[in-house]
């Protein structure tokens, strides 16, 4: 009865001090988060479209890309998606971290062994007061027996702990999808890349076969004896650098497939992308509100993971101030004789340690345990520094990708009437240039800057392809129940 009071006493002692847990209460830290996006205030039926933000990291990703409506783009986001190593990589660290969680975990169970062997051993005749010459031949002892250990959770150290790997875990999936929507995001921007330089050598195909016409039209001239030699070689040196500034085309073009390549997982010598000039992509992108970042960027949700384990850590460090209470046993059999090892008669146990104490109390360390204590607080105010440093670049990037895509739009208005200004004044000066009434450095200057507008149209066109990726990502990937639409050239 005393002993059955002794466990139940000891039982409830146990539960009060493992509610007596040190650990701080976590709170998310505040931030400071604008009602509405700057850039977004000047598109407010484009912010009315945005889908209310959810909470959020569990929630699919989506397919964003296809609102492109480009099936090459598709067919590269599958592929990156299954072969790109650095996912694999980021996976096998979520995989490492899950793992550590479930190894952390663990404490909360008891441990139990089974064991079995012999023991050879000689007590001194001196221990046993015997004289010192006395016979003590040594004895063998036989044992077969299960050892269980636990250690109460006192003071929710075990909890805190589990709470930081828990925290680890999840900050591990976050990054992988940060690393995820990165790599989708990488692929979109290098196939637009190289469709942009795929229309740079489109329009230089189509500006060296008319600098070829137009040298031909010179050499007839010359050998007609209507110009100097100079014109003829003002023209070969436009034809000759058109096709210099071509082959350069064809060589960033080649370094950027190379580039798309390895995203794919693929050696570059097994990749070509077929050429497909850019067309001008234009999309409406809803903003939404900014609070809805912080539910959507996996790279904020790992920042603020990062913080609940550190402000579990700081509990663990607190926990060691206290007593650790282990308990262990040991039940089986013993004999000095192996055939009688499993008699009922050889039955044994042992509670408590063999080594030790049951319950263990730090005194003096040295000041370890402090320094360990402000070391974890240290942690979690950096790790509430980064949060909010990360909170801040996620509006910057929105605002420069809302701003980026609304100025390059009127941007690219501007250009075509370059574009279309350019290509008039050359259309007259070759006019010109035939009928005597203008010299040849006046179609040269005309073709420079037909060939300067149109590269820089061509150029556009692709800064607004890679900033809708851009803008895309910064809100943190796809979204549901909400469509980009295609916005009026």
């Amino acid at each position: 009865m005393r002993v059955s009071r002794l466990l139940l006493t000891s039982g409830l002692l146990m539960l009060v001090l493992a509610g007596c847990a040190v650990t701080p209460e976590y709170k998310r830290p505040a931030v400071d988060v604008p009602a509405a996006f700057k850039e977004a205030s000047l598109s407010p039926e484009a912010a009315r479209r945005w889908k209310a933000a959810q909470p959020a990291e569990a929630m699919s990703r989506g397919q964003w890309w296809l609102v492109f409506g480009d099936e090459a783009l598709n067919r590269l986001e599958e592929q990156a998606m299954s072969a790109n190593q650095n996912l694999k990589a980021a996976a096998a660290r979520l995989a490492q971290a899950r793992a550590m969680q479930r190894d952390v975990e663990s404490a909360r169970y008891p441990t139990v062994d089974a064991g079995f062997g012999p023991t050879r051993q000689r007590a001194s005749n001196a221990s046993q007061g015997l004289d010192e010459d006395a016979h003590n031949p040594p004895s063998t002892l036989w044992r077969a027996q299960t050892t269980v250990s636990y250690e109460a959770d006192l003071f929710g150290r075990v909890s805190a702990a589990v709470d930081a790997a828990t925290a680890d875990a999840q900050q591990s999936a976050a990054l992988f999808q940060s690393v995820r929507l990165a790599l989708q995001a990488d692929v979109a921007q290098a196939h637009f890349l190289i469709r942009r330089l795929d229309a740079e050598a489109a329009l230089f195909r189509d500006t060296v076969a008319l600098r070829r016409q137009t040298l031909d039209l010179v050499q007839r001239r010359f050998d007609a004896g209507a110009i100097s030699e100079l014109d003829l070689a003002r023209a070969r040196t436009e034809y000759a650098s058109a096709q210099s500034q071509s082959l350069a085309v064809e060589r960033r073009r080649a370094a950027a497939e190379h580039a798309l390549a390895i995203l794919l997982g693929r050696p570059p010598a097994s990749f070509a992308a077929a050429p497909a000039p850019l067309d001008r992509v234009t999309l409406s992108i809803p903003a939404g509100l900014p609070s809805s970042l912080l539910e959507r960027r996996p790279d904020i949700a790992a920042a603020e993971r990062a913080m609940a384990a550190a402000n579990a850590r700081v509990g663990v460090a607190k926990a060691a101030f206290f007593p650790r209470l282990t308990l262990t046993g040991a039940f089986g059999y013993e004999s000095s004789q192996i055939g009688d090892l499993l008699q009922w008669s050889s039955r044994s146990f042992i509670l408590g340690p063999l080594v030790g104490t049951v319950l263990s109390l730090p005194i003096f360390d040295g000041g370890q345990r402090d320094a360990r204590l402000a070391q974890a607080k240290a942690r979690y105010e950096e790790d509430v520094a980064r949060y909010r440093q990360a909170v801040l670049t996620a509006f910057r990037e929105v605002e420069d990708g809302l701003s980026g895509l609304r100025i390059l739009g009127e941007q690219a208005g501007v250009q075509d009437e370059a574009v279309a200004s350019a290509e008039r004044a050359a259309q007259l000066s070759r006019v010109q240039y035939r009928a005597g009434d203008a010299g040849y450095l006046d179609v040269i200057d005309a073709d420079r800057a037909v060939l300067q507008q149109k590269r820089a149209a061509v150029a556009l066109n692709g800064e607004r392809a890679q900033a809708a990726v851009a803008l895309i990502r910064a809100l943190g990937g796809g979204w549901e129940n909400a469509s980009a639409q295609p916005a009026p050239a």
